[in-house]
């Protein structure tokens, strides 16, 4: 099975069974997003760059046996594909990612974490937490939700990011911005940002995020551009919200032509949408061609990131890395 194929398949179970020797030095469990309050996911990687992270479900017709060391064998569809577990540094490989805010006051449709006992980093404790893996990462990525007010969190996170400009790491950061976010990010030295726009349609975004403003995101991805670099500024589109596939076209178009890459994300279903179905590989990878196209013609390329998702790959399809 070819890698996109592969991986599409993995986006589209979102999970896997995991057996063999014991792997705990591979596991990651997030606090943020989605995956907040999951029994973990692990990152399965054949090699070059191409990984996939999966969560982890006693009931995944997927199987993944670790042979020890960190090697594994993925069976998938009849197909037994060799590869390896990655360990995560800190939430993905080769990047520190860290969630400042546990918690949040906003309740997005599709997010797990305003209902789950979550807490603030302390300053010292991040810093704490990267200088444990930096002999064994590339890059900081700092995101986190809202834990009383977007200006009060655009302040502690703006504290973390100057306490951690020591390591001499390229930094990228994900936070839901302010009108001056970007600019106050920048001059901290941060080298990239990203900014979701969630949904492919304000009305949609309306729905799935009734708290926040389409517009104020927009906003944010505009003034960013000039000051990181076309390609530079980010920001995840979920995939399966219901949308259609022309909408994510058009979206996908109109950040690129700004000059931010879009992160085509899918669903993992939670929270309000538990049962709602994860997106098909199917239409992942008719997507990703898209994606790929509009990319080429903008004079974008994900590869050149040095930070954040579009560096790690686990949770997409990411044209150049994975086609």
């Amino acid at each position: 099975m070819e890698w996109r194929r592969l991986k599409a398949r993995l986006l589209e179970a979102g999970s896997v069974r995991l057996s063999g020797e014991p792997a705990d030095q591979y596991v990651s469990r997030s606090t943020a997003g989605p995956s907040a309050g999951t029994s973990g996911s692990l990152f399965f990687s054949t090699g070059g760059g191409r990984r996939a992270r999966v969560g982890i479900d006693v009931a995944s017709p997927i199987e993944v046996v670790h042979r020890g060391g960190g090697e594994a064998d993925l069976f998938i569809d009849g197909e037994r594909v060799g590869g390896r577990l990655e360990p995560a540094a800190l939430h993905c490989p080769r990047q520190a990612y860290i969630t400042v805010s546990g918690t949040c006051i906003f309740h997005c449709r599709y997010c797990p974490v305003p209902d789950l006992p979550g807490r603030r980093k302390e300053v010292g404790e991040i810093v704490e937490m990267v200088g444990s893996v930096a002999d064994r990462i590339d890059a900081i990525a700092i995101t986190s939700g809202v834990a009383s007010s977007i200006e009060e969190e655009e302040a502690y996170v703006l504290d973390v990011v100057a306490a951690l400009a020591s390591f001499g790491l390229p930094i990228g950061v994900s936070i839901y911005p302010g009108l001056e976010t970007p600019a106050r990010l920048h001059a901290l030295g941060v080298v990239e940002v990203k900014f979701n726009i969630e949904a492919a349609t304000a009305a949609l975004f309306r729905e799935m995020c009734p708290d926040l403003s389409w517009e104020a995101v927009w906003e944010a991805l505009r003034c960013s551009v000039p000051l990181f670099g076309r390609g530079r500024v980010f920001s995840n589109v979920l995939v399966g919200l219901g949308e259609t596939d022309e909408d994510l076209k058009r979206v996908m178009e109109e950040l690129a032509a700004t000059g931010v890459i879009p992160v085509l994300r899918p669903l993992n279903p939670a929270a309000s949408l538990t049962g709602q179905p994860r997106p098909s590989a199917d239409r992942l990878l008719a997507l990703c061609r898209v994606h790929e196209q509009i990319l080429r013609e903008a004079g974008l390329d994900p590869r050149r990131a040095l930070t954040m998702c579009p560096a790690c790959t686990g949770c997409d399809l990411v044209p150049g890395r994975d086609t």
